[in-house]
């Protein structure tokens, strides 16, 4: 690169980008202060190409130079936050004459006017560009902004998490805009590529970056797991009912993989996972996942789903892929909304009359011990209310703050007789949650981000009808249907520092906690074997899940090895602890006639229940405690090692690779690799791929977690236990000791752009190796107390091949935007081998459990989501197809749940500057899945917990506000 200026051994850092500009024929636009000050040595940036001196200068400046067409280039200071973002008018024109033309020479009119987002809230730090030349500006605080432009001229806003939009002046003074944020083909994120360079369609694996405050704005969604059921293609999610602890945490899975198998991340840390783990027949049975509604909606910017196996990248748990939450940072905002929305309660279905839940005579009672009749068209009513404010910190920091109130009644649903408590559980639930960042120096800076989520959940258990030893005629004379209460909490922190030497490495300490504690309160209840002494309310004790997490990374970008190469590396040391408390000695002894805890049945008597004969059992019905001998308290370690490079030998193509090194105390080491490729073969056109190892260590939960309980198999209630793989009783049936899952992943698919049209499509292969279930039951008349017995085991080899569909479109029309956008998943899932050993195929792992496992994904979702956007009025329609889904009931006939379609409406205004209506509904024409009758199914009730579940059509109003 040769430059009139070579005999100079250092330039001011402006006259270089003026002979920039001159020789590639771009433009530049700063804030003169920017650059006062910053020399540089020419002799040091002698490369052919623009790209590779733009990056080298990023390095070494560490300003951000951001390209948004035309040639034209607009520059600040990478340490700031987007709304601290500061780039003024100041034009480096070219010389060339050709170019001149494109610049601001002539002034005809000052346009001014505010950019939005779907809520009505202002965004700053939007770029304001006038289309073919160098003139530009940004939006302030308020999302305002002023700009002289020419005649016939057209604005460009664009900014980053948002859809570009192109508006013509027509002589207009004033222009308003929205900007529409959704799922984003083109930001840059932070999961699956760690290079500062590298957007979600440069990639070489599929990542979904999806703007959660555009997705709420356009939903009536409430938690994280039912917005991202309808924004990711391959994610899937459903309330459960008559699932013990599942009905309050819904578990939730990526391209049909175990809850277990896909990592949680905030802002780029490990989050730690859930202590239930779900045991009925519900997604993710046998697995613990992470509880993504703990975390509040309003507190995260965006979420990054990488779908791809990553267990080389960021660890064993990645076998599905990964879903990074990034927190709000913005500052000087006061933003929240008021939310209400209730269910119509008029199920669609042909019900027996005296159907409990439909003849107006349910023995249901709420939290507060009101009785719940049948005579009501709406229930479930939901109230939401958040508030989100940030304030700055020295120069480029922050601290932003988050609360979040949930308040959701009870839905119910047509159920059999034995399950009049059929329905979605009520919730109480408040959040706090804090993301902060405190610059020490202009290269170092502190952050901290964490939070707190209490849940207090209701839910109804299965019915004791009379005549029952269950019962007590005198304390429930007409049955009683127990209530499971819980109280969850969730805490979290992480701190950490990131600092970058002179050299460009970019170092990042961190050390990140996170507990879950479950602890269950039974209500409405009785142990029998008590009989009229009987309290009606049991401490069931609980469990806790406590995950720390300490790292260390390192990163740099080398612009001058071939077209680009970032190299990262890192170490990780991870403490794990599952605990199981006991509750009160009522709720899971056994009593005699005495009313004394039974310690010696040879000489102690239990009561018989003079109904049916039967002795009287022991435990809280609905659900028994946890006793002394289900206590457990369990650690373990894990100590990891990485390395991930990515390689642009060419313009064109990219290759990256990854090596992960770990070491469990309790499960030995291992060893995965990952490589990923990318080729450009067009500016528009790119095919990508990769191929990958993975590991997954069975959690404490599967090794340790055991529990006696009530199993209502077709309406009768049988006592089975679940016995700890480390159990001697576990070996006498002949269950091995659980080992790590093992799996491969490959992809292959493309990215495109044409004009105003996106497209990404992947295909995915998964194979998974002793897959961890939960097996069928087996009969133990040996065990006191008990009729079955089931055990965790590497049940099952599986096979999972698959397509992600991600299309859309947007088309500017004067002041108005229309958008569109198709999202579908394929999947298909197959056993390839059972692994029962000597045992019986049918015992172990039958029919039953195989169709709850391939149940764990539709055979195909697919979203067609449709916008309109003007500048006070918004509406979107979002179109939902769910393919059948089979599933074998008590009776080992087919459940067959045909394909369905469900709509969702969102009707936007602004009244004001600050303040947004919405009003909406979800599942608008209160769809079902397939009525089953024979009374067999798993939830008791006339649907399982599939496709868009059982609530029915929602409706909802919000109000946003912004100040």
């Amino acid at each position: 690169m040769a430059y009139a200026i070579e005999s100079k051994q250092t330039i001011a850092l402006s006259e270089f980008l003026e002979h920039l500009s001159e020789k590639h024929h771009v433009f530049f636009t700063y804030e003169p202060k920017l650059l006062e000050g910053r020399i540089l040595d020419p002799s040091k940036y002698e490369y052919k190409k623009l790209k590779k001196i733009i990056n080298k200068l990023e390095n070494q400046t560490k300003l951000q130079f951001e390209y948004l067409g035309n040639k034209y280039y607009v520059i600040y200071n990478s340490n700031h936050k987007v709304n601290k973002t500061s780039i003024l008018k100041k034009i480096q024109a070219p010389k060339n004459a050709n170019l001149k033309e494109m610049t601001i020479d002539a002034r005809l009119a000052d346009v001014s006017g505010k950019v939005v987002d779907q809520e009505g809230a202002p965004i700053a730090g939007v770029n304001v560009v006038e289309k073919g030349t160098s003139n530009g500006t940004t939006t302030d605080f308020d999302g305002n902004y002023s700009i002289s432009v020419g005649d016939n001229a057209t604005l460009v806003f664009s900014y980053v998490g948002y859809e570009s939009q192109e508006i013509q002046v027509n002589n207009r003074s004033t222009v308003n805009v929205t900007l529409i944020s959704g799922l984003q083909l083109d930001e840059i994120q932070l999961v699956g590529s760690r290079s500062p360079k590298r957007t979600s369609t440069d990639t070489a694996v599929p990542v979904d970056v999806i703007n959660v405050s555009g997705v709420v704005t356009q939903s009536g969604k409430i938690e994280v797991n039912e917005l991202l059921q309808y924004a990711a293609p391959s994610f899937n999610a459903n309330k459960q009912s008559g699932a013990d602890g599942a009905d309050h945490i819904d578990p939730a899975t990526l391209r049909g993989l175990g809850p277990d198998q896909t990592l949680v991340l905030i802002n780029g840390k490990r989050r730690h996972s859930s202590s239930l783990i779900n045991i009925f027949g519900t997604r993710g049975r046998g697995n613990s996942g992470t509880d993504l509604n703990a975390i509040p909606a309003s507190a995260i910017k965006r979420i990054e789903i990488l779908r791809d196996g990553a267990a080389a990248q960021y660890g064993s748990d990645a076998i599905a892929g990964v879903i990074n939450i990034v927190l709000k940072d913005n500052v000087e905002q006061f933003s929240g909304s008021i939310s209400y929305g209730f269910y119509n309660a008029n199920a669609q279905g042909d019900f027996p009359n005296g159907t409990p839940n439909t003849d107006g005579n349910r023995l249901d009672t709420d939290r507060d011990g009101n009785a719940i009749g049948d005579d009501q068209n709406f229930d479930g009513g939901s109230l939401k209310i958040t508030a989100n404010y940030g304030v700055g910190i020295g120069e480029g920091g922050y601290a932003n703050f988050t609360t979040e109130y949930i308040s959701k009644n009870k839905t119910l649903r047509p159920g059999f007789d034995f399950r009049r408590g059929f329905g979605e559980a009520a919730i109480d639930g408040f959040n706090f949650f804090v993301n902060a960042a405190i610059p020490l120096s202009e290269r170092t800076e502190v952050y901290a981000f964490g939070g707190r989520n209490y849940r207090d959940t209701d839910a109804f258990a299965f019915t004791r009808n009379n005549p029952t030893e269950r019962n007590v005629l005198s304390i429930y004379p007409n049955g009683f249907t127990p209530r499971i209460t819980s109280n969850i909490i969730d805490n979290s922190a992480s701190v950490g520092v990131r600092t970058e030497t002179n050299s460009g490495w970019k170092i990042d300490i961190n050390n990140t906690y996170g507990k879950n504690t479950f602890h269950y309160f039974i209500l409405g209840t009785l142990n029998a074997s008590l009989e009229e002494s009987s309290p009606t309310d049991f401490d069931a004790g609980g469990h806790s899940l406590s995950q720390n997490t300490t790292g260390i990374d390192f990163s740099k970008y080398f612009d001058d090895v071939f077209e680009g190469m970032n190299l990262a590396f890192g170490l990780e040391y991870r403490t794990e602890n599952f605990i199981i408390f006991a509750g009160e000695e009522g709720s899971y002894g056994t009593f005699d006639t005495n009313g004394i805890l039974i310690t010696d049945p040879a000489n102690q008597t239990q009561p018989t229940d003079p109904e049916t004969g039967e002795l009287r059992p022991g435990g809280s019905q609905g659900f028994p405690g946890y006793s002394p001998a289900n206590e457990v308290d369990r650690n373990r370690t894990n100590f990891s090692l990485y390395a991930d490079a990515e390689f642009d030998f060419t313009e064109t193509f990219l290759l990256g690779a990854a090596v992960r090194f770990e070491e469990y105390s309790d499960f030995g080491s291992t060893l995965n690799g990952k490589l990923a490729a990318r080729l450009k073969a067009s500016d528009n056109f790119n095919i990508r791929g990769s191929v990958s190892t993975g590991f997954r260590a069975p959690s404490l939960a599967q090794i340790y977690y055991n529990l006696r309980f009530t199993d209502f198999q077709g309406g009768v209630a049988t006592e089975t236990l679940l016995s700890p793989n480390n159990s001697p009783v576990t070996q006498s049936f002949g269950i091995s000791q659980l080992k790590e899952e093992k799996a491969f992943n490959a992809s292959l698919g493309f990215t495109a752009t044409f004009g105003d049209f996106n497209a990404t499509i992947d295909g995915y292969f998964v194979d998974v190796q002793d897959r961890i279930v939960l097996t069928g039951t087996f009969a133990a008349p040996q065990i006191p107390n008990v009729n079955e017995a089931q055990f965790f085991a590497n049940g099952a080899d599986t096979r999972t091949t698959g397509l992600d569909i991600v299309l859309s479109w947007r088309k500017q029309l004067d002041n108005a935007t229309l958008t569109a956008s198709l999202i579908g998943n394929i999947n298909d899932m197959k056993i390839e081998s059972i692994n029962n050993g000597n045992l019986d195929e049918d015992t172990f792992f039958g029919p039953r459990e195989r169709a709850f496992l391939l149940a764990s994904a539709p055979d195909s979702k697919f979203g067609l989501n449709l916008g309109y956007t003007e500048e006070k009025f918004s509406a979107a329609l979002a179109a939902t197809r769910f393919s059948e889904i089979v599933l074998i009931d008590f009776a080992g006939t087919e459940d067959v749940y045909d394909p369905k379609f469900t709509f969702d409406l969102n009707l936007g205004y602004n009244l004001s500057e600050s303040l947004r209506v919405s009003i909406g509904g979800n599942n608008i024409f209160n769809e079902y899945p397939s009525q089953q009758n024979d009374g067999e199914t798993e939830s008791g009730g006339y649907w399982d917990a599939v496709q868009m579940g059982f609530g029915g059509a929602f409706y909802y109003a919000r109000l946003g506000f912004d100040f």
